[in-house]
């Protein structure tokens, strides 16, 4: 009958690690001798070197081959979304509603409002901006700007006519006339118009009595994306860039009735029909004034 192996004791066990860290006959430590941890240290540290050489290599040769002020690739946006300010969300997507004769359900949309327009004061739009010709296309070829960058064009909330807050800081919103900012998302190199026609925003009711936009007045006159404020040539390219904007005054909304509104851009390269993207080229929200 074969014997069954002694256990060994937590002692022996202990003594067996200890010689594995250590043997003191053969001078190895941990199974190698001063020698073999010398040579095997300089094989690994010779083949990092090697590897991250490699990738640095690699990812050098990668970054000739980007333009760091435009996408290699921008295949994921043809036609620019559509933003509304203020932007107020609720359950069903934007929704807007307010007490005209309550200040507090109404301050903080123009509040709103101020704060966006801040960078299109004049005083700031001329220190970083420059006039540019209006009904032409604002193309640059070169970097002729402070610091190798493009010039864009200034926009200034005194085009905004009544909707400008400079007149009424209120934007018309305990009148009833409340003012909505329209604005297009920026792409790179995209030419909105055909043949130098600039886009223009035309708002719709979609759910309610179609006398709610009678009376609408739209700054810049008739509404239109002057063409001089594209292309968009990036971030890095145009650091002091301003969307152009849209204000919309709606001076005919029935009170205490709630209202479906479209604004749409129109142009021949923008898309507004996308099921798939509903805020491209449109925006649609909920209106409702209480009295």
């Amino acid at each position: 009958m074969a014997t069954l192996k002694e256990k060994r004791t937590c002692g022996q066990r202990c003594e067996d690690f200890g010689h594995f860290v250590w043997n003191s006959d053969t001078k190895q430590f941990m199974g190698r001798t001063l020698e073999r941890w010398v040579y095997i240290s300089l094989y690994y540290v010779a083949f990092y070197i090697v590897m991250s050489g490699l990738f640095i290599l690699a990812l050098y040769v990668m970054l000739l081959t980007l333009n760091p002020y435009t996408p290699t690739y921008q295949d994921r946006l043809t036609s620019p979304g559509v933003i509304l300010r203020p932007d107020i969300w609720g359950e069903e997507g934007l929704e807007i509603t307010y007490n005209a004769s309550d200040k507090k359900s109404w301050m903080g949309m123009t509040n709103i409002l101020n704060k966006y327009l801040l960078h299109y004061n004049e005083t700031h739009q001329i220190e970083s901006n420059r006039h540019c010709p209006s009904g032409l296309y604002s193309i640059q070829k070169d970097f002729r700007g402070p610091h190798h960058t493009k010039y864009a064009c200034i926009f200034t909330r005194e085009m905004l006519g009544s909707c400008s807050g400079l007149e009424d800081p209120t934007y018309g919103y305990p009148e009833g006339k409340p003012c909505f900012l329209i604005k297009m998302n920026r792409i790179i190199n995209f030419l909105p118009g055909k043949d130098g026609s600039p886009p223009y925003v035309k708002c719709t009711v979609l759910e309610g009595s179609a006398s709610n936009q009678d009376l609408v007045d739209y700054y810049p006159v008739n509404g239109t994306f002057d063409i001089s404020y594209f292309p968009y040539y990036g971030s890095l390219a145009q650091p002091n860039y301003t969307n152009p904007l849209v204000a919309v005054k709606f001076n005919s909304i029935t009170k205490n009735v709630e209202i479906k509104i479209e604004c749409k851009v129109v142009a021949d390269h923008i898309c507004t029909d996308n099921f798939h993207d509903p805020y491209e080229g449109k925006v649609v929200f909920q209106l409702k004034i209480e009295s």
